[in-house]
């Protein structure tokens, strides 16, 4: 295996410009929230996911597998994707509204679980003040059509630009609505139990310390950062205002992040695939 191989994207993409944004984790509860309108992807992670006892285990094996298919070599990308392939292809669920048993991996709930995501990570980035240009975000959305593949989609049917998402999002919203799933799911999101080590103001009986205080927060921006048409199905206003409020929230979030050390913020993944780079560069240049 070659010791220097770039992955998927590479240093030169969109995709690494984009995931380097500490950000981005507003954008995965942006992902989540709108990924509950859908009643048929609803229920199946309502009935084949521990979320509810392991939330942050959930959450630590997501952002891992993202890392990996983003930042990790093409073995691992590929190894990533055949292992989720393996656990989609032995998980059933009901359908909450006809009864009928249906697969987790059929294609149209994995195009929702991408599109959905992808589309979050680049409007949450953006929003921030990520500058990328037009031909850029359509880039992204190319790009990123790989990272369907390894969950089992044919690329070729998985939006590509940011028109196409756009349709996209015209074309499924009537099967999208508010259900009690959904509605359990967003307060779970909102208000989910801390882990012991960050609970400890909890424990002295100040159940709304600071750790508490800065997930709400979190939690509150994502949500102000759904489209208009989402955040009305959950009951919300789909106000100007509302947008206003999270871009500026967001974007001093960033800005928050900025100040902090890279090295704090960078995983083992990111900081490999950055060595892998380095050593390539300095290879292309002796050669």
């Amino acid at each position: 295996m070659d010791s220097d191989d770039l992955g998927l994207f590479g240093p030169g993409s969109v995709t690494w410009k984009v995931h380097e944004e500490p950000i981005l984790i507003v954008a995965g509860l942006r992902s989540l929230y709108l990924q509950a309108l859908h009643p048929r992807a609803m229920a199946g992670v309502a009935q084949n996911s521990n979320y509810r006892t392991d939330a942050w285990g959930r959450l630590v094996r997501t952002a891992t597998y993202v890392a990996t298919t983003v930042y990790g070599t093409t073995a691992e990308a590929e190894a990533a994707g055949a292992r989720l392939r393996r656990l989609h292809d032995r998980l059933r669920a009901t359908d909450p509204a006809t009864g009928e048993s249906f697969r987790i991996d059929e294609p149209d709930l994995l195009r929702w679980v991408h599109v959905t995501e992808v589309e979050s990570f680049l409007d949450t980035a953006r929003r921030a003040g990520l500058p990328l240009t037009d031909d850029e975000v359509d880039g992204y959305y190319t790009e990123q059509r790989r990272s369907a593949a390894l969950v089992g989609l044919d690329p070729a049917t998985v939006p590509g630009t940011a028109n196409e998402v756009a349709e996209y999002y015209r074309a499924v919203r009537p099967e999208l609505r508010m259900t009690r799933a959904a509605a359990e799911t967003a307060v779970f999101l909102t208000a989910p139990p801390v882990p012991w080590k960050l609970s400890l103001p909890a424990r002295l009986g100040l159940t709304l310390g600071p750790p508490r205080w800065a997930y709400l927060g979190i939690a509150g921006t994502a949500f102000g950062l759904l489209p208009a048409w989402a955040r009305r199905m959950y009951g919300g206003l789909g106000l100007p205002t509302t947008s206003l409020s999270a871009d500026l929230t967001v974007r001093a979030l960033r800005l928050g992040f900025a100040a902090v050390p890279r090295r704090y913020l960078e995983g083992p993944l990111i900081q490999a695939a950055k060595e892998r780079a380095a050593r390539h560069a300095a290879t292309s240049l002796a050669g």
